[in-house]
């Protein structure tokens, strides 16, 4: 039984946090574009940043400051990447940290920057700059004031993600709530988006990083949309301590508390950004199981979730499990396909070398009518398992993509 109470919140629903979204016409007129983050005092910072070796001005920047471990403002847009933006663009990043923390009166090392959009092209500083005046002024806390932020976040997302929920830890209630954007460019490798998640829980820094982690391995890296990693990819988890529980400085009942707290945000908004990957008419999740280990099993599932034809076939409504099969073998996982079972659901389409007949088969499309379902490839090799959350790939993947710069 979960201790956590799903509630209706996001970024700014903790105690010692107030967030704001505005538009600022970045890339498109009349759209929330410009976010900003702000807690009360300068809290306790863990961060996680893409791995692409292009990587973005923000994230450049954003790498060095975090070691610092605190953190009070974050200044988001979308529209922009300021990703290959040379020695221009890392002169915006300090430009945007020293007017954000001069206009907030903060201290500049405690203000980060982050950026999501098209790459190549350099920020057009007089819109962001007035952009985050104007969400300093629209500053607030509560389920509004983060879902304002959330829409100016969005790029290519149908949908905003955001996520909230409650925890008894010592006798206080402790609030972890979250919001990312991401629809696709997305294939995880240390992060898999802009993801911003507080908490006013009082935890150490090292315990903080470590909750992190552990969150992120069972959440953000387990989601896939197209297998590309973004030059932007970048999480942030941030505590205030404003809910006054006794400090968290190791592992023990409140860890855990507050680790399940953690991670029911982070696998939900996971889920929902699958689920609204570029074009998408399905969620998807791929499970392998009976592995030769667990490292096995997520090199099966990943290569699955990750298959055009596999992503195909389920827009397609096609139960073509030979597709699936074919993943797995090419993955690198130990397999032998006589020894394979792959279901949908809980139909099964292929068993130890028994294929499905016509009857099965339209048993088999029924499942993929859905827009939600799970594939599960048993390999009876072991005890290894692993689980990916990814979704179909459909016509306007190519529209979206095709067309995303003009």
């Amino acid at each position: 039984m979960s201790n956590c109470k799903i509630v209706k919140g996001g970024v700014a629903s903790a105690k010692g946090f107030r967030a704001a979204g505005v538009p600022a016409a970045i890339k498109y007129e009349g759209r929330n574009d410009v976010a900003l983050i702000v807690a009360d005092e300068p809290c306790a910072l863990a961060a996680v940043f893409t791995t692409n070796k292009v990587a973005a001005a923000p994230v450049v920047y954003d790498r060095e400051a975090a070691k610092r471990g605190t953190v009070q403002a974050i200044l988001v847009n979308s529209g922009c990447a300021n990703a290959c933006t040379g020695e221009r663009g890392m002169r915006d990043v300090k430009k945007s940290v020293a007017e954000t923390a001069r206009h907030l009166k903060l201290d500049p090392a405690n203000v980060l920057v982050a950026s999501t959009g098209v790459i190549g092209r350099p920020l057009p500083m007089d819109r962001l700059l007035k952009g985050m005046k104007a969400a300093a002024a629209a500053l607030d806390s509560g389920v509004q004031a983060g879902h304002n932020a959330e829409l100016a976040i969005m790029t290519t997302d149908t949908k905003p993600k955001e996520a909230c929920c409650t925890v008894e830890i010592g006798g206080k209630t402790i609030t972890v709530g979250g919001m990312t954007k991401g629809s696709g460019m997305i294939e995880p490798n240390m992060a898999t988006m802009l993801g911003f998640i507080t908490t006013d829980a009082a935890i150490s820094r090292p315990m903080l990083k470590r909750a992190l982690m552990f969150a992120l391995n069972k959440s953000f890296n387990r989601v896939v949309v197209d297998g590309d990693e973004s030059t932007n990819d970048s999480l942030f988890l941030m505590a205030s301590g404003k809910a006054l529980n006794k400090p968290i400085t190791k592992d023990g009942a409140d860890f855990r508390l507050f680790l399940e707290a953690l991670e029911t945000v982070a696998v939900s908004l996971a889920k929902q950004m699958a689920a609204d990957g570029e074009g998408a008419t399905k969620f998807v999740t791929v499970t392998v199981k009976g592995a030769k280990n667990v490292k096995d099993a997520e090199r099966a599932a990943r290569s699955i979730a990750k298959s055009p034809l596999a992503k195909t076939s389920w827009f397609g409504r096609d139960p073509n499990w030979g597709r699936v099969l074919a993943a797995i073998g090419y993955s690198g996982a130990e397999v032998e396909d006589l020894k394979t079972e792959i279901f949908y659901d809980r139909e099964w389409a292929f068993r130890r070398g028994r294929v499905a007949d016509a009857k099965q088969l339209a048993k088999l499309a029924k499942v993929l009518e859905k827009s939600e379902f799970t594939v599960l490839a048993d390999l009876h090799l072991g005890e290894g398992e692993a689980t990916i959350y990814t979704c179909d790939f459909s016509l306007d993947y190519v529209h979206i993509n095709a067309d995303y710069t003009t």
